[in-house]
């Protein structure tokens, strides 16, 4: 124990300060950000739709929602293990992944609201199986494109600007989330086809799948030709990365064996909180339409009116957590904590009014407020779990840290075949549990205990 001390002092003393950033450059690290969650935006908005469309039971619902985060659980710590140890003189260490992720991204979001289009039959194995493939390989790219913009900030954004850099990613993200969330909406004002035959896909869903890929494409691109990441001497010099570091082989046991205990502390926030939200990507749409429609048949014009307006309020949600991310990016360091259980707080609030809300203008509200959480979900894990690593295994560390966010949508997927029928297969009431869920992630954020590894 005391040799690693040691070790440890000895790695930070000759660590180099990492140097302060223009404003320009660190959004110029999280520009393909916008593009990327416009991908998840697109499919977590209407995934529940797509597969009830093309005839999935909502009692099986959930088993759609697993593969998703158990693509992400697998990807994410070998992306960023292997891109700690790779470095392309023309492109970097992380971009690579970025742009491979990107590629495979916009083929598969074009496959993937065509699944009721190939002629299958309605709620026939193979429409099921392959739409269940497709949305596998689009989580799948969509996270190796993703795990790069997070892992970038940790290797060039110094401790005081990295808040605001992650803030910066937030609002970006959520820019991109609002774009993905009102296309069909807007599409069907345009003039574009809301319905279609039992079992495809609606037109003002399939096109906005469209969209969404030309600009993840475009978006990823511009990082991608404008960041430069440090050289490996550089990046080495500043996180204080040693020859032995460079050729020691660590598992990724090891890692979570020896991680720092703020990486299980908010590990710990996040199941709660990324639990509520599978519930209300799954059930969200099928919430709204059984409290302001009255209906839970996904082939009526009501349910589809419902699958249109929960993408208005994603999009508000999206919004409310743009300008709340602001907020939090001027929130100082040692206030982190309060506005961290705070916004989660509202968002259990908002969660849960969405159970007794049967008016479509006043749910805006409770979208504002899960929007709220949202934005603290999305700044302060990543800001405080990076404050407290070294550099040499910043994006295996990250790619670990992404099973807080995907073991509880896992969890949460399992547990619905026993929570679904427990509620008597009500989706407003798994909304509402959603909420109970997020109240409990603020309490937990009390157990945080920052650290830093300056």
């Amino acid at each position: 124990m005391l040799a690693e001390k040691l070790v440890e002092t000895t790695e930070k003393n000759s660590r180099q300060q990492l140097p302060n950033l223009p404003i320009s450059t660190i959004w110029l690290i999280s520009f393909g950000f916008l593009g990327v969650q416009m991908a998840f935006s697109l499919q977590s908005s209407n995934m529940g739709r797509i597969f009830q469309t093309i005839g999935a039971d909502p009692h099986h619902l959930g088993f759609f929602f697993i593969l998703p985060p158990l693509a992400g659980l697998i990807i994410q710590p070998l992306v960023g293990y292997f891109s700690d140890r790779t470095w392309m003189p023309k492109l970097g260490r992380r971009i690579p992944y970025l742009l491979i992720g990107a590629v495979v991204s916009v083929i598969v979001m074009c496959l993937l609201p065509n699944a009721g289009s190939f002629g299958f039959g309605f709620a026939s194995m193979a429409a099921l199986t392959f739409g269940a493939v497709t949305i596998l390989f689009m989580d799948l790219s969509s996270n190796v494109a993703m795990q790069p913009f997070k892992m970038m900030v940790g290797d060039m954004v110094n401790e005081e600007q990295k808040g605001f850099a992650y803030s910066i990613q937030s609002f970006l993200s959520n820019s991109g989330a609002v774009l993905a969330c009102i296309f069909p909406f807007l599409l069907t004002v345009l003039g574009v086809s809301n319905s279609a035959p039992k079992g495809v896909v609606p037109q003002s869903v399939v096109i906005s799948f469209y969209v969404g890929a030309i600009i993840l494409i475009i978006c990823s691109l511009f990082t991608v030709f404008k960041v430069k990441e440090y050289s490996p001497a550089e990046h080495a010099a500043y996180h204080g990365i040693t020859e032995d570091n460079k050729k020691e082989k660590v598992s990724f046991f090891k890692l979570l064996r020896n991680a720092p205990k703020v990486f299980w502390t908010v590990t710990l926030v996040q199941l709660f909180c990324w639990m509520g939200f599978q519930y209300l990507w799954t059930y969200g749409t099928g919430a709204v339409a059984a409290n302001v429609w009255h209906t839970v048949e996904p082939s009526s014009s009501g349910y589809q009116a419902a699958g249109n307006w929960f993408g208005i309020l994603s999009a508000v949600q999206s919004i409310a957590a743009v300008l709340w991310s602001l907020v939090l990016s001027r929130v100082p360091n040692n206030k982190r904590k309060p506005a961290y259980a705070i916004s989660l707080l509202l968002g259990g609030i908002g969660f849960s009014s969405v159970f007794f809300i049967q008016n479509q203008e006043l749910l805006l509200s409770s979208f504002i407020l899960i929007g709220i959480a949202w934005a603290a979900m999305m700044t302060f894990p990543f800001t405080i779990l990076t404050n407290a690593l070294s550099g040499k295994n910043m994006g295996t560390y990250l790619g670990l840290f992404n099973g807080s966010i995907c073991l509880p949508q896992i969890i949460a997927s399992c547990l619905s075949f026993v929570l679904f029928p427990v509620f008597g297969a009500s989706m407003p009431a798994m909304v509402l549990f959603s909420g109970i869920l997020l109240v409990i992630g603020a309490l937990s954020v009390s157990t945080i205990k920052e650290t830093s590894s300056n």
